[in-house]
């Protein structure tokens, strides 16, 4: 009984860590948001808990895997971070219920192609996947060294020692833990860099628990909290083509998830996989929340914890409900200063690198072809990553995809060994 509980405990610990990987993600896309739209402070305080509660929702639903839906692989769902430009245009220039409608068609839309989307499945050989996950880890660093010089690099104090301090510590913390730590331990390796860099932040005055103070205790999610939905058909075109970009990202993860727990993800996983999310969607409509896509964070953690049973997730879904029903607990996790949560996001995005590297190393590079599909996918891929603006000139529609340097890896590594198999094929 004694064991029973302890491997119980352990899978919440490992929980907690998958919810800390994917948390500032997650309450990021409500915080812009509700911020261009000038939200109040109690409806930017429904907005991050109702948000939170959703994200454990939607990786439920995604978990539960049965007849209709749920990809049953060990995977977190949060906000789509695509979709924040997208949602503040439509929320600016026509209204915030023209945004949750729009939402949900997108949603509907996802349920009704999944299906047919998963037919792609053949488009995605090791030298595509390899280049799409490389792309994926490679576009996510920028944003990690972002958080350790404190989120904002505009900003005068971009860089200052405090954060760099912090932000470095963490990833050694986590490093020491690997590299010394046995069993348990090093599997939460994650969890206890975010834990003791906190508390050096907190030694450096860093650490505020005013959040904590401020939050209410219980609060209810309640459907249309800011209204019921209208629709405006280029609001909706507009959902659906970044409904479309992560359903490509969400491919990738698939992917590389199922590489490391060596199961081969089926047509049929993909339609199920791709349903849960449009399901999800929908709900965040409903709920007046945001699209919710697999997040490629928690790959990382899967990896470098070794630990890639589902259990830890049914964790993290339940504790992510739990404090979007209780404020003062998810104001809790808040405190964690952003160099530290950059610290460990460091790690587990340079692990997503490696991973498609892994991938990668499956694929004959004797071979000219898949040399240039690899270096040019992952060329295009990353300097998209850096520099969206280069297409700033081009229509909004076109900039949706462009601007997005995993959706043209992908892109350019589909059409690139599309063409080379066919070169080859009539040879």
């Amino acid at each position: 009984m004694d064991k029973q509980n302890t491997n119980l405990g352990k899978q919440a610990i490992l929980g907690l860590q998958h919810l800390l990987a994917m948390y500032s993600g997650a309450v990021a896309v409500p915080m812009l948001i509700g911020t261009a739209l000038h939200f109040n402070s109690a409806q930017m305080t429904y907005l991050i808990s109702i948000d939170i509660f959703m994200c454990g929702l939607a990786t439920a639903v995604q978990l539960f895997r049965n007849k209709y839906f749920g990809i049953g692989l060990p995977v977190v769902l949060g906000c789509a971070i695509q979709a924040v430009a997208p949602l503040q245009m439509i929320g600016q220039h026509f209204s915030i219920t023209t945004m949750y409608g729009a939402i949900i068609v997108a949603g509907i839309f996802v349920v009704l192609i999944s299906s047919q989307f998963a037919r792609i499945k053949k488009l995605f050989p090791p030298v595509v996947t390899g280049s799409l996950i490389t792309v994926i880890g490679l576009s996510l660093i920028p944003i990690a060294f972002q958080n350790i010089g404190g989120g904002n690099s505009l900003a005068k104090n971009f860089g200052d020692i405090k954060c760099l301090a912090t932000g470095f510590a963490t990833v050694l913390i986590i490093l020491a833990f690997q590299a010394f730590g046995k069993g348990f331990l090093k599997s939460i390796s994650i969890l206890l860099g975010l834990i003791f860099g906190t508390m050096i932040a907190s030694t450096l005055g860093m650490v505020s628990l005013e959040p904590v103070a401020q939050a209410s205790w219980f609060h209810l999610p309640q459907p249309f909290y800011f209204g019921a939905p209208s629709f405006e058909i280029s609001s909706c075109i507009t959902m659906i083509i970044i409904a479309v970009v992560s359903m490509v990202e969400s491919t990738g993860v698939f992917l590389a998830i199922g590489n490391i727990i060596n199961k081969d993800i089926t047509k049929q996983d993909l339609t199920k996989g791709y349903r849960a999310e449009g399901l999800a969607q929908i709900l965040g409509g409903i709920f007046n929340t945001f699209p919710y896509t697999t997040f490629s964070n928690n790959v990382g953690v899967l990896e470098l914890s070794g630990i890639t049973s589902k259990k830890p997730i049914y964790w993290a879904a339940g504790f992510l409900m739990l404090m979007g029903l209780l404020p003062k607990i998810g104001a809790l996790v808040s405190i964690i200063p952003v160099s530290v949560l950059g610290g460990a996001m460091l790690i587990m995005f340079a692990i997503v690198v490696v991973q498609g590297v892994n991938m990668l190393s499956q694929v004959d590079i004797s071979k000219s072809e898949n040399i240039l599909i690899i270096a040019t996918s992952i060329g295009l891929g990353l300097g998209v990553s850096v520099y969206p603006q280069i297409f700033q000139q081009l229509p909004k529609t076109l900039q949706l995809f462009l601007g997005n340097g995993i959706v043209v890896a992908s892109f350019s590594a589909t059409m690139l060994n599309l063409l080379f198999s066919k070169r080859n094929k009539n040879k």
